[in-house]
């Protein structure tokens, strides 16, 4: 059920001071949603990672990080932003693990400095960690041939996903890290959610008995990372998921996997949206309300114009992905058939698509204009996937929590799109 913590709560004030679009975020529902996981993965030989790529704000990581919950990130960048939030570098075992297909950027650079410990998704990396001269563990993602993305744009594992080291290519691949000196202390998959959190339960189960026929074959093994991929019911009449089953199965893993290794290998999972995605809104304006009619086109439609655009929340414009929409402080009286459609010079600018990416209009309170609209579970690929398209700056971050509200991050200005612009000469 989509989290609505901000009923209670000014928005207007919040309004006066930031502007809109602006994000809010509820500490009480990222802890709950953190302790939810710690319950299940206490430490020690059952550890919790937050996948950081769902959104990497200071003040968001300073929280994961007080809770114990370590990090996967997945670019350079990302390693050193966990470090700058306070997650140590270099130890071991490992608070900060970096996956990827590709080094891109200061990544290869990161892991020599830092000595992160590298969890490799492509054969090739392991040529190019022996050629930088990398001499410590690494990791190896493994693609199992199955899997199953919230969406079909996601898919995590199977052929048509490009993650991680195809499984009947594992092999090639170990002798290869066996050769340059490099000491494989992580298996790792990724394989999605799925719709429904029974389809996730058995492809772990499947993954279980997928890394016990694994296993003789690394003797340096210290762990094994299920992947993330917890599910979060964004609609409304969505109950929420029921940790305790996984608990069990992860215990499980860990007893079965350390018997087989005959020593204890720690059994870790990574969520990211599970943990994020219902703390955080986006809050957005009302500027104007117009109408199309029926013709041999199609049907016509109400528009609601709203401040905020897919700069802001890219997901239903990629994905066809649902988020809740309520109109703040006006829950009751008349509703009506809305499209809700952002300020973009783009077509595809537009918040109310059903799965197959067509408009889907919403039924909301009726409108006017000036009302500000939540969209609920806005904090998972929010932020984080927000761009400068049409030279919009992206929109501040809100924080609150017990002592009130902070400012996370302040509203983007052009200076702020511009600062990298440059012209200089190249020396070729």
């Amino acid at each position: 059920m989509p989290n609505t913590f901000t009923e209670r709560l000014d928005l207007e004030a919040i309004a006066e001071q930031v502007g809109t679009p602006f994000f809010l975020y509820s500490a009480q529902t990222l802890r709950d949603r953190i302790q939810a996981v710690k319950q299940i993965t206490p430490g020690g030989s059952l550890q919790a990672r937050y996948a950081m790529k769902a959104c990497s704000t200071r003040r968001v990581l300073e929280e994961v990080r007080e809770s114990g919950v370590w990090i996967d990130a997945v670019s350079g960048n990302e390693v050193l932003r966990a470090h700058q939030a306070g997650f140590p570098l270099g130890n071991r075992p490992p608070a900060i693990l970096f996956t990827a297909d590709v080094f891109r950027d200061n990544a290869l650079a990161v892991v020599q400095e830092t000595s992160v410990l590298p969890n490799v998704g492509s054969p090739g990396m392991i040529d190019d960690l022996a050629a930088a001269g990398y001499q410590g563990p690494i990791g190896l993602r493994i693609n199992p041939g199955f899997g199953h993305g919230h969406v079909r744009e996601c898919d995590t594992g199977g052929p048509s996903s490009k993650h991680g080291i195809w499984h009947e290519d594992a092999e090639r691949t170990r002798k290869a890290a066996a050769a340059a000196g490099l000491p494989i202390t992580l298996l790792h998959t990724h394989i999605g959610s799925g719709p429904q959190i029974e389809e996730f339960n058995r492809n772990m189960s499947r993954l279980v008995e997928f890394f016990e026929e694994m296993l003789p074959a690394y003797p340096d093994l210290e762990a094994i990372n299920f992947g993330g991929g917890i599910p979060h019911p964004y609609q409304p009449g969505k109950t929420e998921v029921d940790l305790a089953p996984l608990g069990e199965l992860l215990s499980s893993a860990h007893a079965s996997l350390s018997a087989r290794a005959g020593k204890s290998i720690r059994v870790e999972i990574e969520p990211g949206r599970y943990f994020i995605a219902p703390s955080a809104v986006l809050v957005t304006r009302v500027h104007d309300l117009k109408s199309t009619a029926e013709n041999d086109k199609g049907p016509g439609h109400k528009f609601a114009m709203v401040d905020a655009g897919f700069t802001d929340l890219v997901r239903p414009a990629m994905y066809g992905s649902y988020h809740h929409i309520t109109v703040h402080g006006r829950s009751d009286g008349d509703r009506e058939a809305v499209v809700v459609a952002g300020p973009l010079c783009e077509s595809g600018d537009v918040f109310t698509r059903d799965e197959r990416e067509f408009l889907e209009p919403r039924e909301l309170t009726k409108l006017r204009r000036g009302d500000l609209l939540v969209f609920h579970d806005a904090g998972a690929y929010g932020v984080q996937m927000s761009s400068y398209y049409n030279s919009l700056g992206r929109a501040p971050q809100v924080w609150h929590d017990e002592e009130g509200f902070h400012l996370m991050s302040r509203r983007e200005a052009l200076e702020d799109i511009t600062s990298n612009e440059c012209f200089e000469p190249l020396a070729l």
